[in-house]
């Protein structure tokens, strides 16, 4: 079966109702999605299959697993094998599938809330033994379907519901703390940018390991409005503005502060052996 990796997907039919090259890609049943006017979830999700398609690769042995959330939606408008899974759990059952079928490449798409608050233990803890993964993060500063809540990327003094006069907890660098935790692979884009997220994500593909990417996208509806930053194209131009491109910058060096800048790039890029090669490895060893 994996002889027919690089062939054309038989998932990626061309049907006479298709209207865009990447409906073949995702369930138009569904559409239109719920994400709001102005969201980058659609340009970081138009990365994603955009990459699929540069590199042609074979649906058969692509999965999505999201949890719950904004983003955590993606998994239901891929039109290929996808599971979205409950809070915070995305990363056990991707460890799952990968461990029950290592053919299969499993991509863990959801939201700053869901990875590193409810489901934070389970991150530090896959990219700690290098699971074979690759974890595409959207970070929105808030939960944003819940009702604009304080999350752990809150910018300090950020406005949200439940902190009506400005956050006063010291937020998370994900991009830091995912490297601190083992991933061999960590990087971060915005999602204005979709060219050089695109050619990460490829890159991405290419390595092996735990591989991050964060792509920073403040809410314009939960996080935007209650902050006074303008709607969704406002917000856009100024995450532009703000944007410094620095590869190789420590990711202890790239804290997100309410106006300063936001380092993007690639921050680690290294080789070391995954848990399913440490594993396989010790099944041989037992044989023995």
């Amino acid at each position: 079966m994996a002889s027919d990796q690089g062939k054309t997907p038989y998932f990626a039919v061309t049907h006479e109702s298709d209207t865009h090259p990447m409906d073949a890609y995702l369930r138009m049943d569904r559409m239109p999605h719920i994400w709001c006017s102005g969201c980058g979830l659609g340009g970081m999700m138009a990365a994603y299959i955009q990459t699929l398609q540069n590199l042609n690769r074979d649906l058969r042995y692509e999965v999505v697993v999201s949890g719950i959330g904004c983003t955590g939606r993606a998994a239901g408008y891929m039109g290929f094998d996808s599971f979205h899974t409950t809070h915070g759990r995305a990363l056990p059952f991707a460890t799952g599938i990968k461990l029950a079928n290592p053919i299969l490449n499993v991509t863990v798409i959801s939201g700053d809330g869901d990875l590193f608050a409810i489901g934070g233990n389970h991150l530090i803890h896959a990219a700690r033994r290098n699971m074979d993964l690759f974890v595409l993060c959207y970070n929105n500063y808030i939960y944003g379907m819940t009702g604009g809540q304080v999350a752990p990327t809150t910018p300090l003094e950020g406005i949200s519901t439940t902190t009506p006069f400005g956050n006063i907890e010291y937020p998370f660098n994900l991009s830091s703390l995912t490297a601190a935790a083992g991933a061999t692979y960590v990087a971060r884009w915005t999602s204005v940018d979709v060219r050089r997220l695109t050619q990460a994500i490829t890159e991405a593909f290419e390595r092996k390991g735990f591989r991050f990417i964060e792509v920073i996208g403040p809410c314009p509806t939960s996080y935007g409005r209650m902050n006074k930053a303008g709607d969704g194209v406002q917000m856009a131009k100024a995450i532009q503005e703000r944007t410094e491109i620095a590869h190789g910058t420590h990711p202890s060096d790239t804290n997100i502060e309410e106006d300063g800048p936001i380092i993007v790039g690639r921050f680690v890029d290294i080789r070391k052996e995954t848990f399913q090669e440490a594993y396989d490895n010790l099944k041989e060893k037992v044989k023995r």
